[in-house]
């Protein structure tokens, strides 16, 4: 039995052992099962929600909110929540009520929590090696000289500027890692999208805010192929990625970046050449993969086209052509990998996972990508709306490795062996 933990006011993580720790899987209340709890990874975050009260279950089986500190009556109690490195799969979320109809869980990946004989673990399973993503790699102390460095080497290109801008304000790692000079950095290019997905991180949708600023210009090609030679020259496993966090859909400036990638080719045989995109724009992509891409990676929420619809909510593309891009690359043999983003209650219906595994039945993935969501689940409900019957995230897992063993699960995009 895992216990309810809350911050109180003064900002101190509690425990509270009159009620047991509550998850979350779509709009169910759920007792966590051993299999979908672990000790809180390294490099995970403890946080609260704001404006959430915790929910746990009392000694009369009765789910109770947690309105205030029972330590002290009529001071706050807030519900704890962790945000996980990369490498690890959300299985519950946490189990909260908000204190008003108008307040939205924040884009960000929450994890139920629970506290067992003194130490805190978290809803949450192992899917990749986190070596090179670990928290503490990034945001050091030598950062801004580095950046400050690479700034006065490229004095005017503006995409580094923009990474700049991303590794302090945002601290985004895949940003970062272009100062580093190690591992997979990004190289945002494109300000567009022709999709408006739910929770976009980067350009606000109707109800939710997004938490950053998306890139606001086109940059030129060599500004592109001056960071992304200099990158795959001298970065140990050394990857470029198109497609982050602050763009649009990068396949929109194939233009612009298949001449790029012919360019860089051009220049340098070494690393991985890879792009995050939605998938649909087919025809544009071929033109990439034409021009040396090595590596691509197809974001999906749903393979049921009904829930893709309504999540991604595509313009002048629909998921059979994200299915075409995805059979072309791979008779190119480019390294081809599902960015599945994962919702407890969601992903591991059974309507969900046999959607998924026909795919790639259909398409001999070499990766599927487990990402945690970041969106608050009400948001889905509203939209798509959550069935009941979900088998939990650990089972699907399962299932998946036992129906598809041939497609490895993972978290991050891995470099092409050459």
């Amino acid at each position: 039995m895992y216990y309810m933990m809350y911050s109180n006011e003064n900002g101190e993580w509690m425990e509270n052992p009159h009620y047991t720790m509550l998850g979350r899987s779509g709009n169910s209340w759920v007792i966590p099962e051993r299999s979908e709890m672990m000790l809180l990874p390294k490099g995970s975050s403890l946080v609260t929600i704001p404006g959430f009260f915790p929910v746990g279950l009392g000694t009369d089986n009765q789910v109770i909110c947690l309105n205030s500190d029972p330590y002290s009556p009529g001071k706050r109690a807030d519900v704890v929540a962790a945000l996980l490195p990369q490498g690890f799969t959300r299985t519950l979320l946490p189990a909260c009520i908000p204190r008003s109809q108008a307040q939205h869980v924040p884009l960000l990946g929450y994890t139920a929590v629970g506290f067992k004989s003194g130490k805190v673990y978290a809803a949450a399973v192992q899917n990749d090696r986190h070596h090179s993503w670990h928290p503490r790699y990034y945001n050091t102390e030598k950062l801004s000289s580095r950046i400050y460095r690479m700034l006065r080497r490229f004095p005017r290109n503006r995409i580094l500027r923009q990474l700049a801008k991303c590794s302090l304000q945002y601290g985004c790692f895949t940003a970062q890692n272009l100062f580093y000079q190690r591992w997979e950095a990004g190289i945002p290019t494109t300000p567009v999208c022709n999709a408006d997905c739910l929770g976009c991180i980067s350009e606000k949708h109707g109800e939710v805010d997004s938490p950053q600023h998306r890139l606001d210009f086109i940059p030129t090609s060599e500004e592109i192929v001056e960071l992304a030679v200099d990158h795959l020259q001298n970065a140990p496993q050394a990857i470029i990625s198109f497609g982050q966090g602050c763009e649009g859909e990068p396949s929109l400036n194939a233009a612009l970046l298949a001449p790029a990638i012919g360019e860089i080719r051009s220049r340098t045989e070494k690393g991985t050449i890879n792009i995050n995109t939605h998938g649909g724009n087919y025809q544009q992509l071929i033109k990439m993969f034409a021009a040396g891409l090595d590596a691509i990676r197809v974001t999906l929420f749903s393979v049921v086209e009904e829930h893709y619809q309504l999540y991604h909510r595509p313009s002048n593309y629909n998921l059979s052509q994200v299915g075409n891009t995805v059979k072309a690359a791979l008779d190119r043999n480019i390294q081809v990998s599902l960015n599945l983003l994962v919702l407890p209650g969601f992903t591991d219906h059974p309507r969900q996972i046999e959607a998924l595994l026909n795919f790639v039945r259909e398409n001999p993935l070499h990766m599927i990508q487990l990402r945690n969501l970041n969106i608050d689940p009400a948001v889905i409900d509203r939209n798509l709306g959550f069935e009941s019957g979900a088998v939990g995230i650990t089972t699907m897992l399962g299932i998946l490795q036992k129906e598809a063993p041939q497609v490895k699960l993972g978290s991050y995009t891995h470099g092409v062996k050459r």
